[in-house]
């Protein structure tokens, strides 16, 4: 032995140091013995008791129904913001109203648009009415044309019937006139004298006037005729005239009842956008933020204004687990859970320990994961065996949770952590994708 050792063994029996005592006793190797032979058969102890798996996952607080959430409330349209009726943090109920803005668009402009829209909407109105009288007064007129022209055809007919009498007539007349005057003539060549020049002149006077009124009667006959064939043409031109008018006036309507409609459209636009001038609060709830701020601010249509939370909301958890585990969940699964701001002891394997914690059951399962690759699950308080969650828990509050799963050995869970196995699954745990997406009712309809 080197003389350096021989000094540090004689400087280390003159400390004053108890483990140096301890050692250079004869029984100091079995006290160590003992102490290492014990922690060993706590540690091998500790390896057989149960251990309740898990699957662990970390997220917030939030609304279970879409409706319960934080949400924003836009503007419709483009306006100047006029006045605030709220401040940030007070309570408003539905139907209240949150701020006013008013129009800045020049077609908008005037106060009168809706009530001079609607006087030229009444009097579009009227003159349809107007136009369709003109239209029942020409329907009337072609009647009345078509009867007149049936009448004054009879009546030419029967003047027609009448002037060819008289042209028979009047050839029989003067057929005898003729005939007499020639007998007049013979007897005044043949008897020298019983029969006076005067006598004979007056038949001859009588044969041309018989003559005469027969040509009358056949021009009368001959214009009658005339006036029969140019009846239906004079009353076919008038009656075409009525039925032209009356398409006109139609057409009128029709043009006129389209500006009726489009008058109808933009008098129902102005009325409900006279409705978006004032914003008011989908439902019972708190003003948590307002997005633009002060008066005379200019806004575009679909910018948020102001951000409103509803007044009780049913809350949730929304859990996010690696996509390993998410096969191990199911709705109806029992999950422990812890807030941020309230004390807990959590031991994972030993839920029975647990402080501060409180209980929770799967709702609902994403079938696709977030932008981190985890999925998302929603979790409803479960009040079965463990009390309600704290009244004061506000939303985006952080959770830690822990989904309850198979007991098995501290070894065995140690085991599979140090080799990186997955949870295993039974398989009954086999879920249908309705159960996945949350439909109890659909996930276990899979056993007849």
């Amino acid at each position: 032995m080197a003389a350096s050792d021989l000094n540090i063994e004689r400087e280390l029996k003159n400390l004053p140091l108890e483990t140096t005592t301890l050692l250079g006793r004869a029984d100091s190797g079995r006290i160590v013995s003992r102490w290492l032979i014990g922690i060993l058969v706590v540690l091998v102890l500790i390896m057989f008791l149960p251990w309740q798996q898990n699957v662990q996952g970390t997220g917030t607080i939030t609304a279970l129904s879409p409706s319960d959430r934080p949400q924003q409330l836009p503007t419709r349209i483009d306006g100047r913001i006029e006045a605030w009726y709220v401040s940030e943090g007070q309570f408003v109920k539905k139907g209240d109203s949150i701020v006013v803005i008013s129009e800045i668009k020049e077609e908008y402009l005037n106060p009168n648009v809706l009530s001079l829209t609607k006087q030229q909407q009444t009097a579009k109105e009227g003159a349809i009415d107007e136009k369709l009288n003109k239209a029942t007064a020409l329907d009337q007129l072609i009647v009345q044309l078509e009867q007149q022209r049936e009448f004054k055809l009879q009546q030419t007919q029967n003047k027609l019937l009448q002037y060819q009498a008289e042209v028979r007539q009047a050839t029989l007349e003067d057929s005898v006139a003729r005939d007499q005057l020639r007998r007049r003539e013979r007897l005044f060549r043949d008897t020298l004298g019983l029969v006076s020049v005067n006598d004979l002149q007056t038949f001859q006077v009588r044969v041309q006037s018989a003559a005469a009124k027969l040509v009358e009667k056949q021009q009368m006959l001959a214009i009658t005729q005339t006036d029969i064939a140019s009846i239906p043409a004079e009353y076919g031109e008038k009656i075409s005239k009525a039925r032209s008018d009356r398409a006109a006036t139609l057409s009128e309507v029709s043009e006129g009842r389209s500006d009726v409609a489009k008058l109808k459209d933009k008098v129902g636009s102005l009325t409900v956008r006279n409705s978006f001038y004032v914003i008011e609060a989908p439902q019972d709830g708190y003003v948590v933020r307002a997005t633009r701020a002060g008066q005379g601010e200019i806004v575009k249509a679909g910018e948020a204004i102001v951000t409103v939370q509803p007044a009780h909301p049913r809350k949730a958890v929304e859990l996010y687990v690696k996509p390993m585990d998410v096969a191990l969940l199911k709705p109806g699964r029992h999950v422990r859970v812890f807030f941020d701001g309230w004390p807990a002891l959590q031991i994972s394997g030993w839920p029975q320990v647990a402080v501060g914690t409180f209980g929770a059951q799967v709702a609902v399962i994403d079938q696709f994961p977030s932008s981190d690759g985890r999925f998302r699950v929603l979790l409803v308080p479960d009040t079965t065996h463990d009390e309600p969650w704290p009244a004061q828990l506000r939303l985006g509050t952080g959770v830690e949770g822990w989904a309850m799963l198979d007991n098995v050995t501290v070894g065995w869970e140690i085991w599979r952590q140090l080799n990186g196995f997955p949870l295993s699954i039974k398989p009954g745990d086999a879920l249908s994708g309705d159960a996945v997406a949350g439909d109890k009712g659909k996930g276990g309809g899979g056993k007849k």
